[in-house]
Order: C-alpha cells, then structure tokens, then sequence
C-alpha cells in the first residue's frame, strides 16, 4: 500500500484495544477509503455491507431496497433472516445474530457507503444508535470493532463525527483520508512500473490532483500526453462523465451545489458569499451557508479569511484539481480524442498550467514549509489582497500565498510555473517589490518580509535573484 501508514497503524491497532471500537473513516469520493480498510484488515470481515447508491432507485423504494441489499450481506456472512427486513432496527438485529454466532475473537463490523442508507424516513441512524449504545457498548465480551466509512464528508461530519444525539462522543477513532501527496503519486507510478519523471508527475497532477483511483487509470508503455487523451477526451475515456457522477454520489440534490461549483469556476481567486450569492441567485440563507461547508468539507473548494481582516471577510475558492480541469477542457468542448496531444504545448494549456501549479503549491505548504526549515515554526499560512489606493500609494496586489510566522518573519511567496528554469527579470522583480510594497503599507506590519519564489527547476542567473531570500523548486514538493 502507498502512503497511508498512519491510518493502517491506527486500524490494525484496533484488534488489540480491549473496549469495543468505533471508527469513522471519511474523504471524498474515489480516494482509497474502502481499499484502505480492506488491506488494513486483510479483507477478514465477522460482517461487511456497502450501501447502494440512490441515485438508480425509485425515491419511494429506497428505504427497502436498501434493507434488502443489507438482507444479502447478512446471508453472506451466514445468517439467514427468513424474511424481508422492515426496518433497521430490525436489521441491526439480525446484525446482533451474526455476531454472537462469529467464533471470531475480534468481530470485525465494516459498513461502507453509509450515507447512502440514510434514505428520507429510514430512521437508520436511530437504529444504529441503538445498536451501538444500548447493545455493543453494553457487551461484557467487548469484543466488536465496528467502522463505518461514507465519500459524503458532510454527512459523516454531521451525523456520526459531531453528532448531536445518541452518537455524540461515541466514536473511539476518526480517520479523513486526504489526497495523496506529490511524493506519493511518484511512489504509486514507480510501483506500477509507468515511467514518468517529476515535471511530468507534477503536470499529472495538475490534471487529477492526489486521487487514487484516477492515477490507477493510467497505462505503462504511453506518455502522458496519451494517457490523458485515453483518460478524458477518447470516445470511450473512462473519466469522461466523472464530473457529473462525482456530485451526484455526494448530494442527493447536487443542482445547487454545481451552481456554486461553476460560480467558483469562474474567477482564478476566492470571491465572497455576497459575490456567490450575486452569481448563482442562491437565497443567501443557512442553507447556503451549509451546502459552502458542505462543499469545504468535501475538499472542492477552500474557505479562507485574507491577511488581516476579520472572520465575516471570508472567501471562497474553487480548489479541486480535476474540477478545475473539467471547466478549462472538458465541458462544452468539442470530441477530439488527441486533444491533449496536439495541444499540449498552446498558450491556453501553458495559462493553465501556471494556475494548476498555484494550486499544487497551496496543497504542498507543508513541504514549501519543510524546505524553508520551519517545519517546526508555528505559523499561519494565507493569502492576502488589496484594491488600488492613489493615495496612499498603493497600486493594488493579490498574494496568493503567504506565511506568516511566531518568528516575526513573513514569507511572501510567488509561485510560477516553468518547463525551464525560471529567469527572475526586472518585471518579475517590480512585481514582487509592488506587491510587499502595497502589504506593508496596508497592513502596517512590523514582521519582516522575506520574498519567496516557488517554481519547478532552479532559477537561471541573474542579478534580480539576488533580493530573493529563498527558492523553492517542485523537487521540494517531492519531500
């Protein structure tokens, strides 16, 4: 298994606990939730069930169509219910049987897709309150390890992580299984034996983000050109249609999720909930206000609060790789199955690129972090913006990415996206100079401000490199 070392330690560590175990295991979807428990486990389960999507069940069956894929999984793991289920209390019941029947020492109880069973009136979250708390918990033999896994972050947040009733402060362990890392995605490429180098890992990345199961897609034996084409633009491509599957399975009803998701599409940096508001037509109401977590929960898009101002001066950004991808190549586009390989080199896919990479590096702050040896430093990582201020000298700047830190230093870092080394010009230069120039001015710090540039190779000569205080290269992201 690539990655993942500390979840696995976490799960494997169960089977010694001497109280029973409950554990949330969350992300969203296709980022290697349920292969991780599997392996974790070695696919021994006492019982193991995955809920079925609802997308393809009539609304006024779903509640029975779920009881009856769980009726299944009970015949599978022995247990005979001799009639239709009516109800999850009577389901967890028949759960009950399994378990006391197992002569397993440990009774490992994996539920996957859980949020998919909490259909309209279900009650099923009641019922496995009470199968938890007044049964499970209740046992002398202490000897169940439940773990319930769901790619719909927000419910699982909602309902079982900070759960307001019954299963409040009843978990005994909670895994967010995050993307895969740079370094991660170069180490699952080498175990499959497909032969790319760095810069290409990096522009892959750009494409999928950290998704597993997209980087499990691709071939040995092409470039990456052509894996792309295979993968997104060929008549039968596999990921194709993600886009619209991928907020299906996460929200029953995804249209207004996608109006946000679009309205953040359409601009490079984070806009306000004014803005979204003023753009989708969204009623600016708590429900608004839910779906935003909702989508921040989920990993699509960051909330952040710029440099300086307070908590109601938030915005939002569309942070999702492969989201981005979509609305830059995929949607409304012409079919072309060679798309990638024949424009790969455009001036639109080298725009792109450069904010692709903008969007690794916030990813990757950890390393940019790492490298400027203040991994252990505490500090907060942001961005900040201002408008044009004539006068008081102030032209108008966005840093994308700024650190600032408990040693009275602030790292203000300028991300560029090269297939060379980057050459630090007088342009460059200015720009930088201009934009601390406008941060001092407007935030009145007394920090220090050390100019950071982050890009892929190392800078070529030049005297301008010298005002740099560092240089960060993607072989940093790689740690």
């Amino acid at each position: 298994m690539i990655g993942r070392i500390q979840e696995k330690k976490l799960l494997q560590s169960l089977i010694e606990e001497e109280e029973a175990q409950f554990v949330a295991v969350f992300g969203r979807r296709r980022i290697g939730k349920t292969y991780l428990v599997r392996e974790s486990f070695n696919y021994n389960f006492t019982f193991q069930h995955t809920g079925v999507s609802n997308n393809s069940i009539r609304t006024n069956r779903q509640k029975q169509a779920q009881l009856d894929k769980f009726r299944e999984s009970l015949a599978e793991a022995g247990y005979q219910t001799g009639k239709k289920l009516s109800s999850w209390n009577e389901a967890f019941n028949a759960l009950k049987e399994v378990i006391k029947r197992s002569p397993e020492k440990k009774k490992v109880i994996f539920i996957d897709e859980l949020s998919w069973m909490d259909t309209r009136g279900s009650e099923m979250v009641s019922a496995l309150e009470s199968f938890w708390n007044g049964w499970v918990s209740a046992r002398k033999e202490k000897d169940v390890i439940l773990i319930v896994c769901a790619s719909a972050t927000y419910w699982m947040v909602n309902n079982i992580v900070n759960a307001k009733g019954g299963l409040h402060n009843r978990l005994t362990g909670q895994i967010f299984l995050k993307p895969f890392t740079l370094k991660e995605c170069e180490e699952y490429v080498v175990s499959k034996n497909i032969i790319l180098n760095r810069h290409q890992i990096l522009q892959c990345y750009m494409v999928m983000g950290g998704v597993p199961y997209y980087w499990s897609l691709l071939k040995k034996g092409k470039s990456l050109s052509q894996n792309i084409d295979d993968l997104f633009f060929s008549q039968s491509a596999p990921l194709k249609n993600e886009y619209d599957n991928l907020y299906k399975a996460l929200f029953d009803r995804p249209e207004q999720y996608i109006k946000i998701i679009e309205a953040l599409s359409s601009v490079n940096k984070g806009i306000s909930r004014d803005e979204i508001i003023r753009i989708t037509a969204i009623p600016g109401s708590g429900s608004l206000t839910r779906k935003l977590d909702e989508l921040e929960n989920c990993g699509f898009i960051r909330k952040y609060i710029p440099y300086g101002y307070k908590s109601r001066n938030c915005l939002y950004q569309l942070i999702d790789n492969f989201t981005l991808f979509y609305f830059k190549f995929l949607r409304g586009n012409p079919s072309d199955d060679n798309f990638w390989s024949t424009q790969s080199s455009s001036p639109r896919i080298k725009a792109w690129s450069g904010l692709a990479f903008e969007r690794i590096c916030l990813e990757h702050t950890a390393q940019i972090k790492a490298a400027l040896g203040i991994a252990g430093v505490h500090t907060e990582v942001n961005a900040w913006q201002c408008s044009a201020d004539p006068d008081k000298g102030v032209m108008g700047s966005q840093i994308d990415l700024l650190i600032a830190r408990k040693d009275q230093i602030i790292n203000v870092c300028e991300m560029k996206y090269s297939d060379t080394g980057y050459v630090v010009d007088s342009a460059f230069d200015s720009s930088l100079r201009r934009k601390i120039s406008d941060f001092k001015i407007k935030t009145e710090t007394k920090y220090s401000i050390h100019p950071v540039l982050v890009t892929t190779y190392a800078v070529g000569n030049s005297s301008y490199a010298s005002n740099l205080q560092a240089v960060i290269t993607a072989d940093d992201l790689f740690s």
